[in-house]
C-alpha cells in the first residue's frame, strides 16, 4: 500500500469534527501514512498535520517546525503551564487566521513511528503546534476558539464564498501553516 501526497480535507468535512481512535499498533501501514503526511505537510507549507485532516480518524500527527521534527501517535498531555496568544492558521481552513490562547509549555507523551514511548517537555512554537494538532484529534478546530458571533459570521461567509478576512498571502513563501 502506497499513500503518496494526500488530499487535505477542508472545513465542513465530517472527519475534522470527529474524535479520532487510538492506534493499536504502529506497523508498516502507519509508517507509510506518516511518510505521506510529512510529504503532504511540506508540500502545503505546513508545520503540522493531523490524520483527520487527510480523512483518517486515527490519533496520529506530524510536526516539522524547522527545528523539531517528529510523528506523534496516541499523544497525551501530562501538564501545561503559562499562556500566550498567537495568530494561527490551519491547512484545513485556508485563509482564516485566529488568535488562539495556548499554553507556552507542555509536558507530553506519545509513541513515535518506531513504536518507542517518548516523554518530552515542549516550549514555544513546537508546543503550540503540538496542541493545535492534538485538538484536531479531538475534533476541535481553530474556529472553536472564536466568540460565537465571530465564528458564525466567518462560517457563513466561507459557505457563501464571500469570506475576505485574514488571508495568508502566497507572496510570503516562508509562511507555514499549522
Amino acid at each position: 500500500m502506497v499513500f503518496g501526497p494526500l488530499k487535505i480535507r477542508l472545513y465542513g468535512d465530517p472527519c475534522l469534527e470527529a474524535k479520532s481512535k487510538a492506534v493499536k499498533e504502529v506497523g508498516p501501514v502507519e509508517r507509510m501514512l506518516i511518510a505521506a503526511m510529512f510529504e503532504t505537510m511540506i508540500a502545503c507549507k505546513g508545520v503540522g498535520l493531523a490524520a483527520p485532516q487527510v480523512g483518517i480518524n486515527e490519533q496520529i500527527f506530524v510536526v516539522d517546525t524547522g527545528k523539531e521534527v517528529f510523528a506523534a501517535i496516541n499523544p497525551k498531555i501530562i501538564k501545561a503551564a503559562g499562556h500566550d496568544v498567537m495568530e494561527e492558521g490551519c491547512l484545513s481552513i485556508p485563509r482564516v487566521l485566529v488568535d488562539v490562547k495556548r499554553a507556552k509549555n507542555v509536558w507530553v507523551e506519545f509513541t513515535n513511528e518506531e513504536n518507542r514511548q517518548v516523554r518530552a517537555q515542549l516550549n514555544g512554537l513546537v508546543a503550540r503546534v503540538f496542541l493545535h494538532e492534538y485538538d484536531h484529534l479531538h475534533g476541535k478546530l481553530i474556529l472553536d476558539y472564536l466568540p460565537s458571533k465571530d465564528r458564525s459570521r466567518i462560517i457563513s461567509q466561507m459557505k457563501n464564498g464571500s469570506y475576505t478576512g485574514n488571508v495568508l498571502g502566497d507572496e510570503d513563501v516562508n509562511t507555514r501553516k499549522i
